[in-house]
């Protein structure tokens, strides 16, 4: 708890467990212990973590939807010299999660901000996927719009990581199937819980699996960039011209959404890459009719 002198508290930003509640590091523990207050997403949820551990520390209320209002509410506190611990209901706060106001609102107080280490699903999706990791990005949950997602995915450099809903989970692999069959991809499910799984393959062989049998639980995608092998060892040898061609379509996206007409920009990626002009005007006009009739 805070000490008789202190006259300026802190933010204590704890990642908590992302499904096995052995997975809390001591630190955590001793920071929630002796904290003033802590801040989570879900009272009802973080009770039992902490009731597990013996912690009687108070809990108040902080998601999405009183965000910037508790904020300024912690600060006050802050300012009075409360230890403020900050969790959301699994892994890391701020990470698709609330906290971000918090934290901006503490640093611009000048108060002190502490983030432990801990959990992470995007951590661990990251490492168990089996892709290259030198260089990868997280985005959230995947855009629920096809064409805005398709661009995303069509134009990956690094491996992507991104949360998405085990309803659309399928819709989404169908898609990656129908532009880029091959591409290298990971769906983890159920992370550290009693029945994780972890499916590696093509985005042709999981949307095939995934079309037949629903997912359940959270999940976890990671998307090899484009022209990552099997081995995760960088481009395939053995399919240079999907590569080819998916860069060729890449280019030609960037130049229509620049303001380009259509088949005069597939006529000088054609030319400058050697691929199918028609084949790109093609493959370009083909995406929005097959858009039309998805779900978000």
């Amino acid at each position: 708890m805070t000490s008789a002198g202190a006259s300026v508290g802190r933010l204590v930003v704890c990642p908590t467990p992302i499904g096995n509640l052995e997975d809390v590091t001591l630190r955590v523990l001793a920071a929630l212990r002796e904290a003033d207050v802590v801040a989570c997403e879900d009272t009802r949820h973080t009770r039992v973590l902490l009731e597990r551990h013996g912690i009687a520390t108070k809990l108040l209320s902080y998601h999405e939807h009183n965000e910037r209002a508790r904020a300024a509410e912690l600060v006050e506190r802050m300012r009075t010299g409360a230890v403020v611990a900050l969790v959301s209901d699994a892994g890391m706060p701020l990470v698709s999660d609330p906290g971000f106001a918090l934290v901006r609102a503490c640093i611009g107080a000048n108060l002190p901000v502490e983030v432990l280490p801990g959990p992470s699903s995007v951590m661990t999706a990251l490492v168990a996927s089996g892709l290259p990791n030198e260089r990868w990005r997280f985005v959230g949950f995947l855009p629920r719009k096809a064409a805005e997602r398709g661009r995303l995915l069509e134009r990956a450099a690094e491996t992507l990581v991104a949360f998405e809903s085990p309803r659309r989970l399928a819709g989404v692999l169908e898609q990656l199937s129908g532009s880029d069959p091959d591409r290298q991809v990971a769906v983890c499910r159920e992370l550290t819980k009693l029945h994780e799984e972890v499916r590696r393959g093509t985005a042709a062989e999981l949307a095939a699996y995934y079309s037949e049998q629903a997912p359940r639980g959270e999940v976890v995608l990671v998307v090899g960039a484009v022209g990552v092998s099997a081995s995760g060892s960088g481009i395939s040898g053995s399919r240079p011209a999907d590569v080819h061609r998916a860069d060729a379509l890449a280019a030609l996206r960037e130049l229509v959404d620049a303001g380009a007409r259509a088949r005069p920009a597939a006529k000088v990626v054609a030319k400058l890459t050697g691929a199918s002009a028609n084949e790109l005007y093609r493959q370009l006009t083909d995406a929005p009719r097959r858009e039309d009739g998805e779900a978000r």
